[in-house]
């Protein structure tokens, strides 16, 4: 058909061995469930069917050992393995091929690629969470400042902190879960992009290969890559999670914070100043999070525009997907033992928690439930912040006659509800930082990641 034979830069140009190589695992798995309907539907014998599954296996075996030698001219993954099949089969290699084309082919192996990837990082993100989780009962009588727009805010406890990342993490664990879902629908069989003539049946390879579906129409198979993108974007948020918990945790191990010590063994020095012991991976953490964001919009703008059905541009796909699963697992295997190694500094956060008047939104509420309206308490406490900074005092220290001043309504009985271990007490509402509020939700989180 073709007048000449193809440039050779064009090889080199145009191969996906160098990284598509991943999905021999699942090359040889849908291979053999193929080969095994093709049989059961008597396309082929049963003891073609036993040749060809013996072959894959073996060849499987040669892969993992790094026996095979891989080859631009080749193309991909899965001309390597069938034009090894072929090598030791002969006519019963090429069988293998039969109702089938590269394009279902490669959607099936590259969603049975992304399901286990997903489901891998999904057991770190649990893992993580129980990290957090282990910190709780230890850190549970430590109060942090919270803060908004990086200012001191309101007083909360440790734990109530620890969770917020847990909470985080089990949403990236249901979206992860949720996509799951869409990348477990079986292509095989749609061939090339208008279905076979041939009498395969596509029920039994999808239940052979656990999928949930089988995709229901030919044309879209080959050209969606949907679930590629959706994965990406979720990983996109894991990582704008991890950024941000590295983020706060940089900060936090200033000498200006002084909240928390990183355990030595994931920080680095400097070349120069000795005394530096430099948050190394949770910088990295930070700025890999920026690949992983980069890698998602490379899928999209890949993918804007494509006329149906398959389309070469979408070779494409798999090197930013891989790389953002990669990215994701090794800021998610280091985060792990950060969080479980890391040490409050308990001490100098206590000695500063007065500073900031993290009281003041309990003593304005208090004011709420005594009749006074919110915008005229708001008001007040505001009025009092002000004294306690000109004075240099906490609001506690407030004499009656400065509380008298700035409202007859105001007494001595104001300081029941101040200090930040008496605002802590005094959260009602489910879901706060109140102890009682924070045990349960340990004990709900124990019991869900058992």
């Amino acid at each position: 058909m073709f007048a000449s034979e193809s440039d050779k830069r064009l090889e080199a140009f145009g191969e996906s061995i160098s990284f598509d190589h991943r999905l021999y695992h699942q090359d040889v798995r849908a291979s053999i469930a193929h080969a095994r309907m093709l049989a059961r539907q008597s396309l082929i014998t049963q003891e073609e069917f036993q040749q060809i599954e013996h072959g894959l296996l073996e060849i499987e075996r040669e892969i993992e050992q790094g026996k095979m030698p891989f080859r631009a001219e080749l193309e991909d993954i899965h001309m390597h393995i069938e034009s090894a099949l072929i090598q030791r089969l002969g006519d019963v290699g090429r069988k293998l091929h039969t109702a089938r084309s590269r394009n279902d082919q490669v959607n099936t192996d590259f969603r049975l690629w992304i399901r286990d990837a997903l489901d891998h990082t999904d057991g770190l993100l649990k893992e993580l969470q129980k990290a957090f989780l282990s910190r709780c009962e230890a850190d549970f009588d430590v109060i942090l400042p919270a803060y908004t727009h990086l200012q001191r805010a309101q007083p909360v406890l440790a734990p109530h902190y620890w969770l917020c990342y847990v909470e985080k993490f089990q949403r990236d664990r249901l979206r992860l879960a949720d996509c799951r879902r869409r990348v477990n629908v079986c292509g095989l069989g749609a061939a090339a992009c208008a279905g076979t003539t041939l009498p395969i049946d596509r029920e039994q390879t999808a239940l052979e290969l656990g999928f949930e579906e089988v995709a229901r129409n030919s044309l879209d198979v080959s050209s969606d890559r949907d679930f590629a993108l959706e994965s990406a974007f979720v990983l996109a948020l894991v990582a704008g999670h991890l950024s941000g918990w590295a983020e706060e945790w940089i900060l936090w191990s200033t000498v200006e914070y002084n909240f928390l010590k990183l355990p030595h063994q994931f920080c680095t020095g400097s070349s120069i100043m000795p005394q530096k012991v430099n948050p190394d991976t949770l910088e990295l953490t930070r700025g890999k999070s920026a690949r992983v964001i980069g890698n998602l919009q490379t899928l999209l703008v890949l993918v804007k525009g494509l006329p149906l059905a398959y389309n070469r541009d979408l070779q494409e796909d798999k090197p930013p997907l891989f790389d953002s699963f990669e990215t994701v697992n090794a800021c998610l295997e280091l985060a792990i033992p950060i969080v479980e190694q890391a040490h409050l500094q308990r001490q100098a956060i206590a000695n500063r928690l007065d500073q900031g008047y993290l009281d003041a939104t309990t003593l304005m509420e208090h004011l709420i439930v005594r009749g006074i309206p919110q915008r005229t308490a708001h008001h007040l406490v505001g009025t009092l912040v002000g004294m306690a900074q000109a004075a240099g005092t906490r609001l506690a220290d407030l004499t009656d006659e400065q509380l008298k001043s700035a409202d007859d309504r105001l007494d001595g009985s104001l300081r029941d509800v101040l200090g930040v271990e008496k605002a802590v007490k005094a959260y009602r509402s489910y879901g706060s930082s109140h102890p009682d509020q924070v045990r349960f939700q340990i004990n709900r989180w124990r019991e869900q990641l058992q």
